[in-house]
């Protein structure tokens, strides 16, 4: 009756059909059994349910739903991943408003993630239970205790590193990795301008631009953020609130301006981010904090032959080298001491919505990363 009842709850087949299988399936324990013999797990593929962070409507930070989802076995090509630290994200954010259009309603928001395997779909080589590993971009859905991923979108994640800085450093650390060495190449004598310098993403920029020889310019909205910034090397810290950023890039570049601007806020800084650029200048808008840049006519460009450029690091790491590549590069420049990641906070995941609200409120410098509550 036990059996019957679950499948009753889980099916929507006739009843004959049901008490069909329901014989099949005591046939085949009848046939299988024997004392020493393994239990055999007949519901295997059953879901079941952990804790995850969801989203029924867009909105605010409150939108953010502390609640039971159900989670399956990995199908072939996945693998399940029991997580012990989870990154947020400004693109989380962007998620969560509307601002980029999830798939449907309702959905569990996060885009990068450490974890340990705890389940292998058939056939799948290379991954086994037990493995550390970390991943960051797609499949949305990382705001939860566990998640199904495709085990190509996964890479190997060292023992030798904390998984809490691992989940702040990777999607951040990957997208440092292809702004600086792929979208612009960055070289010595370059001057490159960073927007909101004492952040994830820019204090990361802030170190690894200094590393590979650029001056490096940053805006910020505080003094202690100013000093911060210069600590990540961040050579002309500009506090915009005091100043105003275009006329002080054109004073320290002596009226050449900058090679790149790598600009995150958007609308607020668009426009002054263009004029503090030199003529064949790289305009790199990757992120908008403050609002969605208005559309650009072309003609404002033509003035000093400007590039300009939305990219994503989904699109620097379609094939599996191009991932490795990233990857590697990031956790090699945190073993070296090129990348030093400032996690500054953690939450609980089910305060995920507090840690929202604290990133949009820019009451954070560095990274935060959530912890599931089970961990």
């Amino acid at each position: 009756m036990l059996l019957k009842s679950r499948f009753n709850k889980l099916c929507t087949w006739r009843e004959s059909d049901q008490l069909s299988l329901l014989s099949v399936s005591l046939r085949l324990v009848s046939t299988n059994f024997h004392p020493q013999s393994k239990p055999i797990r007949f519901f295997k593929a059953f879901a079941t349910m952990v804790k995850a962070i969801t989203v029924h409507e867009l909105g605010g930070p409150e939108v953010l739903k502390w609640e039971d989802v159900e989670v399956g076995e990995p199908g072939e090509g996945e693998i399940l991943v029991k997580h012990k630290a989870i990154g947020v994200n400004f693109i989380d954010v962007y998620y969560r408003k509307g601002v980029y259009k999830a798939e449907k309603l309702p959905f569990i928001p996060g885009r990068e993630a450490v974890g340990v395997v705890t389940a292998v779909g058939q056939g799948l080589t290379g991954r086994k239970v037990g493995d550390l590993v970390a991943y960051a971009g797609n499949p949305m859905g990382s705001y939860a205790e566990e998640q199904i991923l495709p085990a190509n979108q996964v890479v190997p994640f060292p023992s030798t590193l904390d998984p809490i800085l691992g989940a702040a450093v990777m999607m951040k650390g990957m997208t440092v990795q292809y702004l600086l060495r792929s979208c612009f190449k960055v070289e010595p004598g370059h001057t490159i301008l960073v927007h909101a310098a004492a952040g994830g993403v820019g204090s990361l920029l802030c170190q690894w631009g200094e590393a590979l020889g650029a001056t490096v310019i940053g805006t910020v909205s505080n003094e202690q953020k100013a000093a911060q910034a210069a600590e990540d090397g961040c050579h002309h810290p500009i506090i915009y609130t005091q100043e105003n950023f275009v006329e002080r890039v054109k004073e320290i570049t002596k009226g050449q301006g900058v090679h790149v601007v790598y600009d995150s806020v958007g609308k607020d800084t668009f426009q002054g981010s263009l004029e503090c650029l030199a003529s064949r200048g790289y305009m790199v808008s990757f992120g908008q904090s403050s609002g969605m840049v208005d559309p650009v006519p072309m003609s404002v460009l033509a003035p000093k032959s400007l590039f300009l450029t939305r990219p994503h690091l989904m699109h620097y790491t379609t094939t599996r080298d191009e991932l490795l590549r990233c990857a590697g590069e990031v956790f090699t420049a945190v073993a070296n001491g090129v990348l030093k990641v400032r996690v500054t906070k953690t939450y609980p995941l089910s305060e995920a919505a507090k840690a929202h609200a604290d990133l949009e409120a820019r009451k954070t410098t560095g990274s935060i990363v959530l912890i599931p509550d089970n961990s």
